[in-house]
């Protein structure tokens, strides 16, 4: 069985992994190692995890454990990453890192970009893997079957909602119940660091057109949904972006594409690595709709969907993988 350890184990998403890694049957869970809580047990940290009797441990405790072949996750930030990731490859271990710090081609190294539904051949032989942020599998999703229509998109606006969750589990004044509640929360007006990982692999799969991203808070504990917007230069069909989609995504098996015009509901996301992708017309235009889970699909789901590429498990181990039903 494989070891799997989590560095950065007290926030959102490393919670999320502590569930899913507990009940993979092919996983074990190793070392649980936070800098803020060591010590305290994972049922007190995360009440929603009464059932994990193990406790957090203190810095270091992962990369003087770690064996050739044990599986870390990186879910802190990317200082923590960039320090931790060359001795736990040194040691021999498989790292995938939950930060941004080797998601850009600038950063990267010898990274591979944790996107299985372009990235799934490299992702099978890698040693370090940058799992994308959760804006961005929800716009990916959308955007990269479209390299057939590519020349006739002109522009691409993308319009995201996320659950607070998304912004992390550290006490922050704009994360608080009191001010997210009763407002849509517009931010990164002048640029969002996620919008340059989007250009980056939107244009790796062929999609030159320019790119308006948009990203909002939305006061839900968990969940994001994307509305993408494709202006086009000779009138798209939703037929043809549709047709597309259906392809692409015939063998995979996390991804829904409705036939019928209806929108995702989120609630029926939570706890999943599924992706719902609607596609709508009007006026000419194409809208998309592209619904994750943030800290399934959009974290942890989708560490644990490469960590089993890599380690050549069935892609849905441990991931309850559903009959697609649109």
């Amino acid at each position: 069985m494989i070891t799997a350890h989590v560095v950065g184990a007290s926030g959102y998403a490393a919670a999320e992994l502590i569930r899913l890694i507990d009940r993979h049957p092919g996983v074990a869970l190793g070392v649980l190692e936070s800098r803020s809580q060591p010590g305290a047990p994972v049922a007190d940290v995360f009440p929603w995890l009464p059932h994990v009797h193990v406790a957090l441990e203190g810095s270091g405790t992962a990369l003087a454990r770690v064996r050739e072949d044990d599986v870390v996750f990186l879910a802190g930030g990317h200082e923590l990453a960039r320090e931790q990731a060359p001795g736990l490859l040194a040691k021999g271990a498989r790292v995938i890192d939950l930060s941004d710090a080797f998601r850009l081609s600038a950063n990267a190294g010898e990274a591979v970009y944790g996107f299985p539904e372009r990235y799934r051949a490299q992702i099978a032989q890698a040693r370090l893997i940058a799992n994308p942020g959760c804006y961005v599998i929800a716009a990916l999703l959308a955007l990269v079957p479209l390299q057939p229509l590519a020349e006739r998109i002109a522009q691409v606006v993308i319009d995201a909602k996320s659950g607070v969750t998304g912004a992390g589990r550290t006490p922050a004044t704009p994360s608080l119940f009191a001010e997210v509640d009763g407002d849509v929360r517009a931010y990164g007006l002048a640029g969002h660091r996620h919008g340059a990982e989007i250009v980056q692999e939107a244009r790796a799969a062929g999609l030159a057109a320019p790119i308006v991203f948009s990203p909002h808070v939305v006061p839900l504990r968990r969940g994001l949904l994307a509305d993408v917007y494709l202006i086009s230069r000779d009138r798209l069909s939703r037929d043809e972006v549709l047709a597309l989609y259906e392809r692409f995504y015939a063998a995979n098996p996390f991804v829904t594409v409705f036939r019928d015009l209806r929108a995702p509901h989120l609630p029926a996301l939570e706890g999943t690595n599924d992706a719902h992708l609607a596609v709508a017309e009007r006026d000419g235009v194409v809208h998309i709709l592209s619904a994750i889970d943030n800290l399934g699909k959009g974290a942890a789901g989708q560490a644990v969907q490469n960590m089993n590429l890599a380690l050549g498990f069935p892609e849905e181990q441990g991931l309850d993988a559903r009959t697609h039903v649109g």
